[in-house]
């Protein structure tokens, strides 16, 4: 992993005492991660970066994070050895005992993924047309600027 998605995931924080730290250590270095903080924007006041980007950093890490915990059999063990939970599955997500429990959990499960697959897609086109309509606010704007009233010239 980069350092710089490194330090992206304690927050601006993390550059701020990278920065001091480069200052002490050697100016010039201070001054190079001061400008390469401000210039990518990790230093931004306030709306930077927008919370749908913060929301989708967040979701890509849960990801990575349960991808990992089902490369090991799960928090709970699941082997044949049991573990600290010995009616665990194979799949990481311990067993209620209950296959037909088990089953409607999934099931329910896998219908939430859906809708917020399906939230998410909603969001896109909702942003898209939130865009759309700006630029051709802002198009319409500049038609209107350029097709107005020409100053009279000065004598």
């Amino acid at each position: 992993m980069p350092i710089a998605e490194k330090l992206d995931e304690y927050g601006k924080g993390a550059w701020i005492a990278l920065t001091i730290l480069g200052f002490i250590a050697f100016w010039p270095l201070g001054l190079a991660v001061l400008a390469y903080a401000i210039g990518s924007g990790r230093m931004a006041c306030g709306g930077y970066e927008r919370y749908e980007q913060k929301m989708a950093r967040m979701q890509s890490r849960m990801d990575r994070l349960r991808s990992r915990m089902e490369g090991r059999g799960g928090r709970w063990g699941g082997g044949p050895w049991g573990g600290r939970w010995g009616n665990c599955s194979w799949g990481g997500t311990p067993s209620s005992g209950n296959r037909a429990f088990d089953e409607y959990r999934a099931e329910t499960l896998r219908r939430l993924e859906e809708e917020q697959r399906e939230f998410q897609e909603f969001l896109e086109r909702l942003r898209f047309a939130k865009d759309k309509t700006e630029f051709d606010q802002f198009m319409a704007e500049r038609r209107n600027r350029s097709q107005g009233p020409e100053a009279p010239p000065s004598a």
